[in-house]
């Protein structure tokens, strides 16, 4: 049978509106969660996603403070406008953007965000905290492949899962997710050996590799459950573009149990999981219990 599609738009939807109904609770406590996000330069991509975030973040019910720099802006100007932020009572949480232009230490940046307000989850204190066990603001893509999954199981507790991907923004902390949901986990790489037959093993397999369609349908245990975490540019025999994943959907489905798609899968959790980390930090920082989302 083909895959069950996993509905990221829809699943999203529902966390959307589970974060508005806790705004509008600590609205009513004179409380409204205030996320910042700083756009540094032209880049289109980035444009279109910071616009999609402040639209979401304002129909959640929070405020949404778009700040934006010019391509050529100095480091020392970034930096400082961090630490405005830090210190602003109104922002909950802040995310600078990225890539940032060359002239900008990105991981500077990143490090002077406050790590309370850091709802991109890139400080180091973040990243700490999550490996070892500790309450810490996520990466919002990690934590929506965790959502994506438990859609299908309700609990991953025990179950074989493979990470196709080592970065800081997904695999690693995805890593700490799962082993937080007490799944045994395989990290695999550029170096792994024998790759496909590490993807075999898999219940749960997650692939943030960033190569269009690398994870065929041969490597996948039938059943298993696929979350793609690629988002690929590619351009066809028609010369057209078109944006693929890092499995190869159409053999995957016929294989998998359930399957994300591409577009529509992981893409609108993160932006979901944002709003989410934005209510979490806002709770956090005023002292009250940890929200219902």
């Amino acid at each position: 049978m083909p895959a069950r599609i996993i509905d990221g738009k829809a699943i999203a939807a529902e966390l959307r509106a589970a974060v508005a109904a806790q705004v509008q609770r600590l609205a009513a406590q004179n409380l409204v969660p205030g996320l910042a996000v700083v756009l540094v330069g032209e880049n289109p991509a980035s444009a279109v996603y910071v616009r999609n975030k402040s639209k979401q973040t304002v129909e959640a019910g929070m405020r949404s403070f778009d700040h934006k720099l010019p391509e050529d802006a100095p480091e020392r100007e970034v930096l400082a406008l961090v630490d405005k932020l830090n210190a602003d009572p109104t922002v909950h949480g802040i995310l600078v953007q990225l890539p940032l232009p060359k002239q900008i230490d990105s991981q500077k940046v990143l490090n002077a965000i406050d790590p309370a307000k850091d709802v991109d989850g890139f400080h180091p204190v973040n990243a700490g905290r999550l490996s070892t066990g500790l309450p810490a603001l996520t990466p919002g893509t990690p934590l929506g492949c965790i959502h994506l999954a438990r859609s299908v199981h309700p609990s991953l507790e025990g179950m074989e899962a493979v990470v196709v991907g080592r970065s800081n923004i997904v695999g690693k902390p995805l890593l700490q997710l799962l082993l937080n949901e007490n799944a045994t986990v395989t990290v695999a790489h550029s170096r792994t050996r024998d790759l496909p037959a590490v993807c075999r093993r898999a219940d749960l397999l997650f692939a943030a590799v960033g190569r269009p369609e690398m994870i065929r349908g041969g490597w996948i245990r039938p059943g298993a459950t696929v979350i793609d975490v690629g988002i690929n540019r590619v351009t066809g025999a028609d010369g057209k573009n078109r944006i693929v994943g890092d499995v190869a959907y159409a053999e995957a489905a016929e294989v998998a149990g359930a399957i994300t798609p591409v577009p529509g899968g992981v893409g609108p959790m993160t932006i979901a999981c944002l709003l989410v980390n934005t209510v979490r930090a806002a709770c956090a920082i005023h002292g009250l219990p940890k929200p219902a989302v």
